[in-house]
């Protein structure tokens, strides 16, 4: 099986880049299964529901968010109605939406994603590593499900290296966002999970992780608010991993990163 994740889309750039680019690409890829984390899709902070539906109708089979994800109010309503779109599962208890959910494809087959979100210079929020234990508990990886994807929305890299070896060879797949830089540390763990510790972001990268250089370089010179930030509308690089699975066991058989466009070094998986 061959999962597509895609890094934290952000604002028109990486929303326009993605809907176009996504079809052909999860064709050319021979992706099974395509998963985007779309937290900052509205003007970098947020997600609105007719964006949600536009993921959808290009490709996208499941979407995760992170801090931003109540940002645009609206989407409290949607994600209570929309299973495929998951917010951290370590949110407080009673936080609309659910922290994990199937992908079912057409020939039967079940693919597990669960986002989770950090607590290292994040906000503070109940434990990710013993409430994943609870619900990968649930499930047998290559029985039960196919394939299971976490995406580990943080900050620090330490934490996200912790995470994963803490559930090597229980998931098919870890893989970082939040930090909108794609890592270089993409490869198969010994227990036999795929690892990434940051995807990178789908944007603009003529910018401040996604956002206008002048209105972000300011605010670290004169450490005072600003004009309200806005994302870069340059020309998008899409960044991404792909994971292939062993059709018995559910783990990785390689892991690598996409990098289609814009300004960055080009990286095209294996097909």
């Amino acid at each position: 099986m061959r999962i597509l994740f895609l890094g934290d889309l952000v604002g028109r750039s990486g929303r326009d880049a993605v809907g176009a680019a996504l079809p052909k690409l999860r064709a050319s890829l021979r992706a099974d299964c395509v998963i985007v984390n779309a937290e900052n899709a509205s003007h970098g902070f947020g997600l609105a529901p007719d964006m949600a539906r536009a993921l959808f109708a290009a490709g996208a089979d499941a979407i995760t968010l992170g801090n931003h994800a109540w940002d645009r109010k609206e989407l409290i309503p949607y994600i209570a109605e929309t299973p495929r779109l998951i917010r951290p599962l370590n949110f407080p208890p009673g936080t609309p939406g659910a922290g994990i959910t199937t992908v079912e494809l057409a020939d039967g087959r079940r693919i597990l994603v669960l986002n989770v979100m950090g607590r290292l210079f994040m906000d503070a929020l109940d434990c990710p590593f013993r409430l994943s234990a609870q619900e990968l508990a649930k499930y047998k990886l290559g029985s039960s499900v196919a394939a299971i994807v976490v995406d580990f929305h943080g900050e620090a890299t330490s934490e996200k290296w912790a995470y994963a070896h803490s559930f090597d060879g229980q998931v098919s797949l870890v893989v970082g966002t939040h930090t909108h830089s794609p890592s270089a540390d993409h490869h198969v763990l010994v227990g036999g999970t795929g690892f990434q510790s940051d995807a990178g972001m789908c944007g603009d990268y003529d910018s401040v992780i996604g956002m206008t250089k002048e209105g972000s370089a300011g605010r670290f010179w004169r450490k005072m608010p600003g004009d309200k930030l806005a994302p870069a509308d340059g020309e998008a690089t899409i960044c991404g991993v792909l994971v292939e699975t062993h059709d018995a066991t559910g783990l990785a058989r390689g892991v690598w990163p996409l990098r289609l466009g814009g300004r960055l070094s080009q990286a095209m998986p294996p097909v």
